[in-house]
């Protein structure tokens, strides 16, 4: 990072260069990868949305990241039973930000759980099942592969059907649980999305669904989105490290 270490804001911090003096969301650095990334098309085999306007949605971007838990950290948020964590209605635009919420999962607050109305199927990634406390005597048998964020065919560990819970709505889930690498704790895919009879929106960033006599929302959460893109992009060359290292044994 350039500039004099004792001039830089200690308020601010950047988890793409690990030091303080400005933002994450505002690292130009960051967002001249993430476009070069995309225009190599790499940036698609990292997530399901690339981000050819990824330095003018980070831009607008703003806030004290200093607050953030680390990057590669993928929260499982443990908290007394009640409402799941809500999240700012105002979306910063323009963006290609996926759409990230907090749900309430097997009776707990679960960060970074991504919605995708792509997916066939629900899945479940390792730090929330290890957070979860369950154990492969928990699980049930599912066969058919998966294919992983890096493009992989991965053999999925099992099945386990949990509650999902969104406002005082309640759907029972099943989750395909994966032992990969990903910045999510979990994607709810089409599955989940019928039965709560849902319509989401990575534009408006909303999940709709009808309860009662009502319309409910979840509000997405960009900064997470945006924090498990940096998580995504990091990850990656430590996987090109060692294929690499694994051709030239």
């Amino acid at each position: 990072m350039a500039g004099e270490p004792r001039k830089r804001n200690p308020n601010l911090y950047c988890h793409y260069h690990q030091d303080h003096g400005h933002t994450t969301d505002n690292c130009r650095n960051l967002w001249d990868h993430l476009e070069q990334l995309v225009q190599e098309g790499k940036l698609k085999q990292l997530l399901h949305h690339s981000s050819g306007r990824a330095s003018q949605a980070g831009s607008e971007a703003h806030g004290d990241a200093s607050s953030r838990p680390p990057l590669g950290t993928i929260n499982v948020i443990f908290a007394a039973p009640g409402r799941t964590g809500s999240c700012p209605s105002r979306v910063l635009s323009p963006h290609e930000d996926a759409l990230v919420v907090t749900l309430r999962i097997g009776g707990y607050d679960v960060r970074r759980v991504m919605v995708d109305q792509g997916s066939a199927v629900d899945v479940m990634y390792p730090d929330l099942y290890k957070g979860l406390g369950l154990k492969p005597e928990n699980l049930t048998t599912y066969n058919s592969p998966l294919v992983s964020f890096e493009g992989r065919l991965v053999t999925p560990k099992g099945l386990i059907r949990l509650p999902v819970q969104a406002g005082t709505d309640m759907v029972e889930v099943d989750f395909i649980v994966v032992d990969v690498f990903s910045p999510y704790t979990a994607i709810m895919g089409r599955p989940w999305l019928h039965t709560l009879k849902a319509v989401s929106s990575t534009l408006h960033q909303k999940v709709k669904y009808p309860s009662g006599d009502q319309v409910l929302e979840i509000v997405g959460d960009q900064a997470a989105a945006r924090q498990c893109l940096v998580a995504a992009i990091q990850h990656r060359p430590e996987a090109e490290t060692s294929a690499t290292a694994d051709n030239e044994l």
